[in-house]
């Protein structure tokens, strides 16, 4: 059931005393009832990209969805997409201490024939959307001497103040949330920053936040994902260093007034004082100095409702939850709130009392599901588990059944798992959760398998929720999902949710506080450390790899899965991605580690990115098939945005590298492709069948090496 308080337990600060909702200026012109259209349905359900092409918001709408009304490209012609321009941003992480974990994940807007995105660093670009020819750009300037927790941007916002001239300063404005924690407003025009929207053009969100004392060289709060706008309000979570401590910064969500800047009201997810609602699930003592359960992906809003979808994460630290005892109501949360005042309306925990780091990651996305009772206005919510959960948007109430199923116990001092946890029906369950034992060992040599099924042997392994502990615990899907950020792809007419899973079993290990040394990480490549300040314990956690490198379970490690929302089964599935830029020319499609969105289309395509060996592709909706896919000068780990400008339809992507297991390469390519493009492609492409063909002749060639070496064998031994 869904958790409602009986009164507002927010702190409200004082705000205008009414906010109003109105059709954008496009949809109220002479003979737009098509526009007008296209925006009421982008308002009621959530799943429709603005009116003449635009793709005006993060993942295409308000209320998410990655989802696109047009059909220029069909699954007939998509074989003729071709690049019709790039562009490089020329930011690499020069200069910072770090670069190599700087990441380009920005999801474009497209506005009126413009294009705006940003780099990992913040800085901001508008583009000719048609010919990628630069307008404006801006430069926050964070400082380049620091390391920043998490140092990603995935977009910017956009918003038209119906009140203003259309020729006014700031009547059009970018916003973004950048790494040293600002929000700052830019005239979409020229990129200048609104002198009227806090102090001249930029909040400083550090302000009424508890920031605890760390090393200089880091900041460890952020904002990564745009803030989600409605009417005249503005919403913005903030994304916090995991695992640094138990007092860790707040994960507060605040609601802004967008012209002026001026604060409207803030949400914690946490409660503070023994008369909040929530506090039953708290111990109070801890709950006064616990930080996070802050909300990093992006956020949705349904504005006829008036609210605001809010995914939370895990209260601090991650692994270890002595320090934060109770089910930690909120945290692990989809939370709807009232967009005007932040009052809580009700929300719906998906993981009890966090150990796993299992943040909702993923942006919730407002539907229209059909079920036997007939349409329901739900929101799905996808995690980290790979699970699929769906809820009445207005009341909270489950729209696919939920159980609570028992889990298993923690076996370290001072921590109380929780005895159960919400899981949806098993269809809904899309990643691996079995057990991993020895027999589930893998790798390309016996060499590497024996030494897989040994580190397997000694890590407790019970399923998705086994508890940490000292020994090591074996952990799938772990932290990196399942379902991260790249969330759900929406296709309301076929009533599919499409959405990446990965499968990549993590280790972790809680480290007694005596025995914390942070010099034994050169003892254990590929895996992180963590001190966990205020708990008697350490971390050690990683990906669970062969001494090669390689991930010790079998492929796939990457699907792509199609769920039919009326029948709450998986309609199809497929491995996504092939290992070329490990093993070149290998055609096979194995399922490779993927961080990244997809995007679907009216006419029955859906667009992805994400797996690590740098391909866009195009698939059928209604099947899985791969119909189309174009390689990349490094890994797409981002959304692709799909616009029209004057007719013509267009599919961006941001190439940005540097994640999962491919050739680890880094780039700053942002690559746009329509029908019979004559852009330049910015590398090599081979397609399938040269890779086919290839590796045809080497398995022929490899056949004729065995025969001569079979013949030369015979000849030996016929002469003894």
């Amino acid at each position: 059931m869904a958790d409602h308080p009986e009164e507002i337990d927010t702190v409200t600060a004082t705000r205008h005393a009414s906010h109003h909702y109105e059709l954008p200026e496009k949809a109220t012109r002479p003979g737009a009832a098509a526009g007008r259209a296209a925006w009421i349905l982008a308002l009621l359900t959530g799943t429709a990209a603005a009116a003449d092409g635009d793709w005006a918001h993060y993942a295409g709408a308000p209320g998410g969805g990655q989802y696109s009304p047009l059909a220029q490209v069909t699954p007939d012609n998509v074989h003729r997409l071709k690049v019709a321009w790039s562009f490089r941003t020329g930011e690499r992480g020069q200069g910072l201490p770090d670069p190599d974990r700087m990441r380009f994940e920005a999801n474009p807007l497209v506005v009126d024939g413009r294009m705006y995105l940003s780099t990992g660093t913040n800085r901001v670009f508008a583009l000719d959307a048609s010919t990628g020819a630069q307008l404006w750009t801006f430069d926050p300037a964070i400082a380049r001497d620091k390391r920043y927790g998490d140092p990603a941007s995935r977009g910017v916002s956009y918003w038209r103040d119906s009140h203003a001239p259309a020729d006014a300063a700031c009547a059009t404005r970018v916003l973004i949330g950048t790494l040293d924690a600002r929000l700052i407003a830019l005239d979409a025009r020229n990129g200048q920053p609104c002198a009227g929207f806090g102090k001249q053009g930029t909040i400083d969100l550090r302000e009424d936040i508890y920031i605890p004392p760390t090393d200089s060289n880091w900041r460890n709060y952020a904002v990564t994902s745009p803030p989600v706008i409605a009417g005249d309000v503005l919403v913005t979570g903030s994304a916090v260093g995991d695992n640094r401590a138990h007092k860790q910064e707040q994960g507060v969500v605040r609601g802004y007034d967008v012209r002026s800047g001026h604060l409207l009201w803030r949400w914690d997810p946490v409660p503070r004082s023994a008369g909040d609602p929530r506090a039953s699930g708290w111990h109070l003592g801890q709950a006064e100095t616990v930080g996070s359960a802050n909300a990093w992906p992006p956020l949705s809003v349904d504005p006829v409702l008036g609210l605001v979808f809010v995914p939370t994460g895990s209260a601090s630290p991650d692994y270890y939850g002595g320090e934060r005892l109770g089910d930690n109501r909120d945290a692990n949360s989809l939370v709807a709130l009232d967009l005007k005042t932040g009052r809580r309306v009700w929300a719906q925990q998906l993981v009890h009392h966090d150990l796993w780091d299992y943040d909702l990651a993923s942006q919730p996305v407002l539907a229209t599901v059909q079920t036997p009772q007939g349409p329901r206005d739900a929101v799905l919510q996808a995690t980290k588990t790979g699970f699929l959960f769906a809820f009445d948007r207005r009341s909270g109430e489950p729209v696919f059944p939920i159980r609570e199923v028992p889990v298993p116990a923690s076996d370290v001092p001072g921590e109380r798992a929780s005895p159960t946890q919400p899981m949806p029906e098993p269809s809904l369950r899309l990643a691996r959760h079995a057990p991993v034992t020895t027999a589930d060992a893998w790798g390309v040599t016996p060499g590497e398998r024996k030494a897989c099924a040994a580190l397997i042997a000694g890590l407790r392994s019970e399923g998705p929720f086994t508890p940490p502990s000292v020994q090591g615990t074996l952990v799938s899907p772990g932290w990196a999902g399942g379902v991260n950020w790249g969330g759900i792809a929406l296709d309301p007419p076929r009533q599919l949710a499409i959405l990446p899973v990965m499968d990549l079993p993590m280790q972790v290990a809680l480290i007694p506080r005596d025995q914390f040394r942070w010099e034994d990480q050169e003892k254990f490549p590929h895996q992180d450390f963590n001190d966990m300040q205020g708990t008697p314990y350490g971390l050690r956690r990683g990906p669970l790899l062969s001494p090669k490198g390689i991930p010790c379970m079998a492929p796939p490690w990457g699907r792509l899965v199609a769920v039919d929302l009326r029948t709450q089964q998986v309609a199809w599935e497929r491995p996504l991605g092939t290992m070329e830029d490990v093993l070149p020319w290998l055609p096979l499609d194995v399922g490779m580690p993927l961080l990244g969105g997809a995007v679907s289309t009216a006419s029955g395509l859906t667009f992805i990115a994400a797996a690590a060996d740098s391909r866009l592709r195009a698939f059928e909706t209604a099947t899985g098939k791969e119909l189309w896919s174009s390689k990349l000068p490094a890994g797409g780990h981002a959304t692709p945005s799909v616009y029209a400008v004057e007719g013509k339809q267009y599919v961006a992507i941001a190439a940005g590298g540097r994640e999962g297991f491919g050739n680890g390469k880094l780039d700053d390519a942002l690559v746009v492709y329509t029908l019979d493009g004559s852009g330049q492609n910015l590398v090599y492409q081979h397609g399938t069948a040269l890779r086919m063909t290839v590796l045809g002749v080497v398995g022929l060639l490899a056949m004729a090496g065995a025969v001569v070496l079979f013949a030369a064998w015979r000849r030996r031994r016929v002469g003894r």
